[in-house]
This record gives structure tokens, sequence and C-alpha cells, in this order.
């Protein structure tokens, strides 16, 4: 009656684990809704940063004749000559969706459109009249930006000061900006050279416990992970960052925008509302005195696309202090990088991820090996011992403290440590983890195909059982959303607990029978991949254990045996 309390007990807790962790999953994993068109006031702020108009569609906006067109190699769009926005920006190499004749991924748009997200530079000064978000600006060098041709952009304030800013743009995603301002007028004029980014949050990717998305910089040599929309709100409007930036910018989980300031000049970085669901990211640089007759020039870079981790390190390698860090890889970073190159090693090598990620399996089980050949000689010693073991709790049955000592002396004298079957467990965890990581933040794995229906090893299985793989029109909820691979991953788990020794305690049996299909219900929702690389070392850990058992024939034997009056008793 006891045992069968406790296993109903056992099926209750599972059934809870599986609807806690779809509660668990759609509270800190959150699916991000498709961003609303929302209308902005026309009332102007007082933030100089902050630029307002209503709504407008986007292809309308786009079509004016007068923009200054960008064609680089993994860059195009265009900049607005008025303001001198660089408000138009696609990523050649990145996809909207899974399919291949998808267009490139949007990642600048222009002020008052529903995703806008764009980058100007200015100057801030009194006494002196300096360009602001409505001047239009003259070209006067280049007619459209490419690696090979920057363009030059120029306004006469009418108070004998000449301001000018030339693009440029790498092979990459960056554009390199230089500000000029020339004082032809009697006297000196102050100013402050200023860039901005202005976005909008509402197509911003989910900021998560363990991903962030939002504000995002670096600050003498650290990276600040610690503000999102929300904090900027809460603290009024204006986050001032002390100490002297880096680069400062927005984040979401697989793009970025930053601007990085010239090196050896003093400058400012902050964060402010720019209206209703709008932020700025602002890099204000010093005070500077243009005596008459002279030119000065400051070079600020804008970062605008893909968190490519080869190429945030190239970048750092250049000059851009932390820059790899813009991803965020967590407390394993330790890991998950290492894990990464691999990944991307073995990549080049067989030239498709999901093989990529069953070589990864391989050679981590490989390295796992000689610990699993002691976890299974430690599971023979513990089998041989079960009979002392028995002993004792029943003579030390009212005396926990006295039957914990011998049980000590015991393993003690047998050489045994109850702890090392659960070793490879122990370790497995942050390699999972890491992996999980992986597969959530490196770009390279988004839209990665394996074969046949993973179109995209970076997101959950899509063939489900309960909508007969799509033929159904919908979507099954959360914890329900099982798909094939979820099947597999029981089934393989299933035979790995088949093979085990059988449990002495037939409540632990059943459980141990059950949990493979908890397991199955819990990691529906994850990554392809993931579910992949566990499969795979299911069937690894499977032969594994078949070769183990070849050495530990007597524990094969005590499974056996121990298994025949258990089937007698079904019998």
């Amino acid at each position: 009656m006891n045992n069968q309390k406790n296993l109903i007990l056992a099926v209750v807790l599972s059934l809870a684990l599986i609807l806690g962790w779809d509660l668990v999953m759609t509270r800190f994993f959150p699916q991000p809704e498709p961003a609303p068109v929302v209308a902005t006031s026309a009332e102007q702020l007082d933030a100089p940063m902050v630029e307002t108009e209503l709504v407008r569609d986007l292809d309308t906006t786009l079509a004016s004749t007068d923009r200054i067109g960008i064609d680089a190699p993994e860059v195009g769009g265009s900049i607005n000559p008025v303001g001198a926005r660089v408000d138009d920006i696609v990523l050649k190499s990145h996809r909207e969706t899974v399919d291949q004749d998808s267009g490139p991924i949007r990642f600048f748009s222009p002020l008052g459109t529903p995703g806008q997200h764009f980058a100007r530079f200015d100057w801030v000064g009194e006494g002196v009249t300096v360009p602001d978000a409505q001047t239009v600006w003259t070209v006067t060098a280049g007619d459209r930006l490419t690696q090979e041709t920057p363009v030059s952009l120029a306004w006469d304030n009418g108070e004998g000061q000449l301001f000018g800013l030339t693009f440029a743009i790498d092979d990459k995603y960056m554009i390199t900006t230089t500000q000029t301002l020339t004082n032809n007028a009697a006297g000196s004029v102050a100013v402050r050279p200023r860039g901005i980014i202005n976005r909008t949050s509402l197509n911003a990717s989910q900021s998560t416990w363990n991903v962030h998305s939002g504000p995002i910089a670096a600050v003498d040599q650290k990276v600040n992970f610690d503000w999102d929309y929300d904090d900027v709100n809460e603290e009024g409007g204006q986050v001032n960052l002390p100490g002297r930036p880096d680069w400062v910018g927005f984040t979401d989980i697989y793009w970025m925008s930053a601007l990085i300031p010239q090196t050896g000049l003093a400058s400012q970085a902050s964060f402010s509302e720019a209206g209703a669901n709008r932020y700025a990211a602002v890099l204000l640089y010093d005070v500077v005195t243009v005596p008459q007759g002279q030119r000065v020039s400051h070079t600020t870079q804008l970062f605008a696309g893909a968190k490519e981790s080869a190429v945030l390190d190239q970048y750092e390698a250049a000059g851009v202090a932390k820059f790899g860090l813009a991803i965020d890889w967590g407390w394993f970073r330790w890991i998950a990088w290492p894990m990464w190159q691999v990944l991307i090693f073995l990549f080049d090598l067989v030239g498709n991820f999901g093989l990529a990620i069953i070589c990864l399996t391989i050679i981590v089980r490989a390295i796992m090996f000689p610990i699993a050949q002691k976890q299974f000689a430690s599971m023979a010693a513990m089998r041989a011992v079960q009979p002392k073991m028995k002993a004792l709790q029943e003579r030390y049955k009212d005396d926990k403290p006295q039957l914990q000592q011998q049980m000590a002396k015991l393993y003690k004298d047998e050489k045994i440590n109850p702890l090392a079957g659960c070793l490879p467990i122990f370790l497995q965890i942050p390699i999972f983890f890491a992996l999980y990581k992986v597969l959530l933040l490196a770009i390279e794995m988004r839209h990665e195909p394996f074969y046949l229906w993973i179109k995209d090893l970076s997101v959950p299985d899509p063939a489900h059982i309960l909508n007969l793989f799509g033929l159904l029109p919908f979507d099954p909820p959360g914890f329900l959303a099982i798909g094939v691979m979820a099947v597999i991953l029981g089934l393989t788990m299933w035979l790995q607990f088949k093979l085990n020794p059988a449990a002495i305690d037939p409540v632990q049996q059943q459980i141990f029978m059950i949990m493979p299909w908890v397991l199955m219900f819990v990691m529906a929702p994850f990554a392809a991949g993931l579910l992949l690389y566990w499969i795979t070392s299911n069937i690894l850990t499977l032969g594994q254990q078949k070769y183990l058992y070849s050495r530990h024939p007597q524990l094969k034997a005590m499974a056996e045996k121990e298994a025949a009056p258990a089937a007698a008793d079904k019998g």
C-alpha cells in the first residue's frame, strides 16, 4: 500500500514538474510578440536627442530620391540627408525567416516608422547655431557609400561655421563617422560633438534572467549588462554611466548597434527615454574650443550589425575594448566560448552544424569515458555490498546517527565512493547548459538546418505529434508541443534506464520508468540542436553501457538476478 501511495505521489510530482516547467519557460523565456504599430505623439520633448513624428509607412519613407545609398559587402541601405541620419540598414547575409528566398534582415528603420532604429551625429553648443534633427545636409563628395568610396556631407550655419560629416564603411558592420567643424568667424566657438542611437523597444528581443537584451555598454574595460528598458524608465528616463566609455548602444540576442568613441578623447555615455517606447544611447564628447580660422575633427565608429563571434573578436583585436563580450555568454563563458570554437571547427570539417553537434557529443563522451568506467566500477562495488547495507539498515533502523557512522565505515572498509556514480551527471550539467547558451546566442546557429524536417537547429522541433506534424491547423500549447525528437529522446532514455541495474526499491524502479517520459515533455520546448546532443549522448551511453557490462560481468549478473523476482511477481 505504501509503495502504491509513493508511486501515485511520484506521478503527481511528475505532472507538477511538467506543468510547472511550462509555466517557468513562459515566464522566463517568453516568445516575443510581433511589434505592434504604435503612433507616437507629435509633441516635442525637451531632451535634445528626442525626435518625434507620426508613424509613417516604411516603403513610402524610403522612396525619397534624395537618399544616399549604402552598398557594402554585408550592409545595404541608405542615409537620410535630413538630419544626416543613418536610418536604413539591411544585413545582406542574414534572412528574415528560414525560407531561402526570404528577404534580408532589416536592422535600421527611419524615424516614425514602426521599427524605428537609427543613428545620427551632431554637436551641442551655446552661442553658436549647430545642425539639428531637421537640418538638410548637402552632399559634397561621393554619391553612394561603399567600402571603396566614402561619402561627405556639409552644412553652413551662415554665421561663419562650416560643419562636415564623412561616412566610411568596412567589409563588415562598422561605419566610421568623422565630424568636422571649421570656424571662419571672428572669435572662438565651443561645442561638444555627440553621437546618438535612437530605437524603439517594441521590436526588441526579450531580456531574460540568462540572456540580456536592451541597453548595453562597456565602461572602463568592463561590459555593463545592468540596464534594461524598464530600468531606464524607473530612473526617471535618464541613466548616466560613470567612467570612461569604451562603447555604448543597444543589443538584441543576435543584433547590436553601438557607438565607439575616438581613442584618447574624453567622453561620457548615457541612456535616455526618448518618448513612448523609445530610447536613446548617447555618446557626448567633452567641450572643444575652436579658434578663429581653425578646424577640429572627431571620429566615432558606429557598429550596426550581427553579433558574429569572429567579427566581434576582430574588432576587439583592432582596439574596441571587450567587444567580444557583447555576446552574453554568462557564468559559463569559460566553457561555452571554447565549446563554440570547437563547434565552428567541426562545422568547417563536416559542413553541417547538426553533424558538428554529433561530433562534439562524441568528443565529450570520449573525454568522459574514463570517468564512466569508474562509475560502473563503483556501481559494481555498491551492488556487491548491498546485503551488508541492508543488514546495517535493519540493525540500526531506530538509530540514524549510528547507522550513518556504520555506513561510512562500510564504504571506507570496502573502498567505495558512493558519489562516484553521480560525477558524470555533475560534469554534464555545465556542458549541457553551455551548449544551450551557444544555441541560444550564436547567430551562426540561426537558421542552420540538420536533415529532413529540421530546418533550424536553434528553435524547437516543428514536427508536433498532436497536430499531425502540421497537417492540422493549430499549434499545441507549450508542454504538449511534443516533437519527433522529444519522443526519440524519451525512448533512448527509457532504453538507457532499462539497461541500468534495476533499483532494489520498487518505487525507485517505477520512478525510473516514468522519468524518461517526464523529460520528454520537459525538453520538448528546447532547441532541436540541444535535443540532438542529448539523443546522441543517450545512444553513445547505451553502447558504452554494453561495453562496460562486458568488462564488469558481475554487475550484469546481479542486475539479471534482481530482475528475475520482479518478473516472476508480475507473472
